[in-house]
């Protein structure tokens, strides 16, 4: 974000004038008292203006305030980071907590579907009644283009009806066009899509008051389970927030971190200190074996590496890979 030009002008005249008064940049600049003051809020929102307690604004050298900025998203990104970490940790408990529910037989808390045309059915019955909102989590990056077809179908008339509806993918799908042409069409009719390296299980949320989940990680066709337990729900909110405020929405250029790793390699050499293969790891990301070994052989490149040993020790030893892994 820039700044506009009524912010630009009161910090020009501020930097050339340290005592001036708000008073008096009103009359320098010919705005009222609460313009001027609404472009001071906005100047300290880019951490360009600094205020006392007690005593008058001064305008922070941009030097400075870059430096600011920087330490402010530094702070950010690492809480940011924390709180998916925590949430991937919570993942497998929440999924044990369902399971348990199911053995139990607490059908007031969950429903137990039972193969594909009980999920499908299940599904198209839930989401016809929707009134405000549909989460998603996609793992398996590219679709089938049948699968697609029919996802337009009960896509279109939510969209339609004003159901707000944000779908988290993996970052593979940018590299498959059927994919990626359906979630463009999503974002066209105002859903909302982003990507990120990974996803820890398929899942949807509706209304904020039922989550369905598969019964199996392994396959997600075998069977599901429909949560409508309020604490759980609420869990599995707060892990899809934390997910899609780090994702990256479509058309975004690609980032790179502070070792010049895309987020897609970095999760790879997360996978990859944690013991998986190139084959389990390609499955996690969505990606093909092909695609993994060629990440693997550009991490290598970057590590100076000679072999997957190494390359994790390196990792480790240059602070790339997360402490808790």
């Amino acid at each position: 974000m820039a700044l506009d030009r009524q912010a630009e002008a009161v910090y020009r005249e501020m930097l050339t004038r340290p005592t001036v008064t708000r008073a008096e940049l009103a009359t320098l600049l010919g705005e009222t008292e609460e313009a001027v003051g609404a472009a001071l809020d906005r100047l300290s929102g880019f951490a360009l203006m600094h205020q006392e307690e007690a005593g008058p604004a001064s305008a922070v050298s941009p030097e400075t305030s870059m430096e600011r900025l920087l330490v402010r998203q530094q702070a950010q990104l690492a809480a940011l980071q924390q709180r998916i970490e925590t949430s991937r940790a919570t993942t497998a408990q929440l999924m044990a907590e369902c399971a348990d529910l199911v053995r139990s037989g607490n059908t007031a808390g969950t429903e137990r579907l039972v193969g594909i045309a009980a999920i499908r059915s299940r599904i198209a019955e839930l989401t016809g009644r929707l009134g405000k909102e549909i989460m998603t989590f996609a793992p398996g990056g590219a679709q089938r283009p049948e699968d697609l077809m029919e996802a337009r179908s009960v896509d279109r008339p939510m969209l339609e009806r004003g159901v707000r509806m944000r779908t988290l993918w993996l970052n593979s799908i940018r590299n498959d066009v059927p994919t990626l042409e359906y979630a463009q069409w999503l974002h066209s009719l105002d859903g909302q899509v982003r990507t990120v390296p990974s996803l820890p299980v398929r899942m949807i949320i509706m209304d904020r008051e039922c989550a369905i989940l598969p019964a199996s990680t392994d396959d997600a066709t075998i069977g599901a389970v429909v949560v409508h337990s309020p604490g759980i729900t609420a869990a599995l909110c707060a892990l899809f927030e934390a997910f899609w405020e780090a994702g990256t929405a479509l058309g975004a250029p690609r980032q790179l971190d502070d070792q010049g790793l895309t987020p897609q390699e970095r999760e790879f050499l997360n996978l990859l200190g944690q013991g998986l293969t190139d084959q389990a790891i390609a499955v996690r990301l969505g990606i093909s074996h092909r695609t993994a070994r060629r990440i693997a052989a550009v991490l290598m490149e970057k590590l100076d590496a000679r072999s997957r040993f190494q390359a994790g020790l390196r990792a480790a030893a240059r602070g790339w890979l997360h402490p808790h892994q």
